[in-house]
């Protein structure tokens, strides 16, 4: 994991400007020279310029960062990626410091695991009035969910994505049981067995409980497919080449665990992570066979590249039975979801417009946006079978995102709440807070809802 870039004291550090554009001049404690310097470079402000000021011997004095207008704080992952090796502190006061420093953290991120050469050498020394535990919290499960997506599958399989849910038990003292291979049939697991059946990594059920036993159930539940060829219906190679990421789901369920076990929420917190590779051979699963599930409907399968909902219809069907009082899903499902939405604004489907709300509300403040979207039930129709009682994917190819949705909805009955994600997981380009490769979505704002709500 990448070492936060923060330094402990101010007394060598560089002072850091952030400023609006037309505040340079309003800055009494900007020096003239700074000021004629800054305007012989045209700088006033404009979002993301960095501007440095030299003293009189050439050296770096100080740092003129501009904010914008209505900018986000994240944008100041941009001096973390591209200041000198040193400390540096804000001269003056964000308006949302956390944020701003977040920003910086997660700009810091780097993925050394194969490659420890692009260190980050800028650190920062945190303002007044920010919380080191709770900034640390927060970028630390970014960091994790980067680090897990980014693996790629020859070293992140099931068995690997078990030994960091197993090492996240041990520093949290939780319990980690799993449930791997023919067991799965034994324990009436049968969609988890059938997708991850084929590999030579064999598939599993991970799962992890914390906490009192009398505070309410919190259930997460993790879309952990290590890799996806997409089975017999195989994908185009385009295609596959991020299939790595396909874990996501699990990822960031396992991050945002992390988070309410460091926060010591007052809930029975409980991590499911159904881990699989959706290989190709012999014993694949194929389309048209019609699998049994734990719920006890048939599935008729569609194709065999749409094997997430599978693996997550008998672990939320596993979670709902001990009725939990909030259950969460999170997974890289639809491709239909970014056709939608993008890469960034993840969307998510729950029944409860009071945690809908919340939700909402929490990705504003936390800069972790998330956008609702209905569970349409005339579009129920579409998952039709005449053969099974349901079939796992729609016909028509329309409304992908929100099909799986209904298909997964089907295995929940006895969660008073329950919410699911259809998340990207990815960066497809950089940004000043985050580099092309994994990312965290939505757990920042889940976690802002579950401390409102239980803490």
């Amino acid at each position: 994991m990448t070492k936060f870039a923060l330094a402990g004291s101010r007394s060598k550090s560089l002072p850091v400007w952030l400023l609006a554009p037309g505040e340079i001049a309003t800055q009494k404690e900007i020096g003239d020279t700074a000021k004629a310097w800054a305007k012989a470079n045209g700088f006033d402000g404009q979002a993301s310029r960095l501007l440095r000021v030299p003293d009189s011997d050439g050296n770096i004095a100080e740092i003129l960062f501009g904010i914008g207008k209505d900018h986000s704080p994240f944008h100041v992952g941009k001096l973390a990626n591209e200041l000198e090796k040193g400390a540096y502190h804000f001269a003056n006061q964000p308006d949302d410091a956390h944020h701003a420093c977040l920003g910086w953290l997660l700009g810091a991120y780097r993925f050394t695991r194969y490659n420890d050469k692009d260190q980050c050498a800028a650190r920062l020394v945190l303002p007044k009035g920010v919380d080191q535990n709770n900034l640390e919290t927060e970028a630390g499960a970014c960091y994790l969910a980067r680090d897990l997506i980014n693996t790629p599958a020859n070293d992140m399989g099931p068995q690997e994505l078990e030994d960091a849910v197993r090492k996240l038990g041990r520093e949290h003292k939780a319990r980690v049981t799993v449930i791997k291979g023919d067991k799965l049939l034994e324990k009436n697991f049968p969609m988890i067995h059938a997708v991850g059946r084929a590999s030579d990594n064999a598939p599993r059920l991970i799962d992890l409980t914390w906490g009192s036993k009398d505070h309410p159930r919190v259930t997460l539940v993790g879309k952990g497919v290590i890799f996806d060829t997409g089975g017999l219906n195989i994908k185009p190679g385009t295609s596959m080449a991020l299939m790595k990421k396909d874990m996501g789901g699990a990822a960031n369920t396992i991050a945002l665990a992390q988070m309410v076990m460091m926060a010591k929420l007052p809930v029975r917190l409980r991590l499911l992570v159904p881990a699989v590779e959706n290989a190709i051979s012999g014993n694949a699963f194929r389309p048209g066979d019609i699998l049994s599930s734990r719920k006890g409907m048939t599935v008729e399968i569609g194709n065999t590249d749409a094997e997430g909902r599978l693996i997550l219809g008998d672990a939320l069907a596993y979670g709902d039975e001990e009725s939990p009082d909030l259950m969460v899903d999170m997974a890289t499902l639809t491709g239909a979801a970014r056709v939608a939405l993008g890469p960034d604004l993840p969307p998510f489907y729950t029944h409860d417009d009071e945690l809908a709300d919340a939700l909402t509300d929490a990705g504003q403040s936390r800069h972790d946006p998330l956008w609702r979207m209905p569970l349409w039930k005339p579009y129920q129709k579409m998952l039709s079978s005449r053969v099974a009682d349901v079939n796992h994917i729609s016909t028509g190819g329309f409304a992908g995102s929100i099909t799986a949705a209904l298909f997964l909805s089907r295995f929940v009955e006895k969660a008073g709440s329950w919410a699911h994600f259809d998340i990207y997981g990815w960066n497809p380009s950089s940004k000043p807070w985050s580099s092309i490769g994994g990312e965290a979505q939505g757990i920042r704002a889940l976690l802002e809802v579950l401390t409102k709500r239980y803490g």
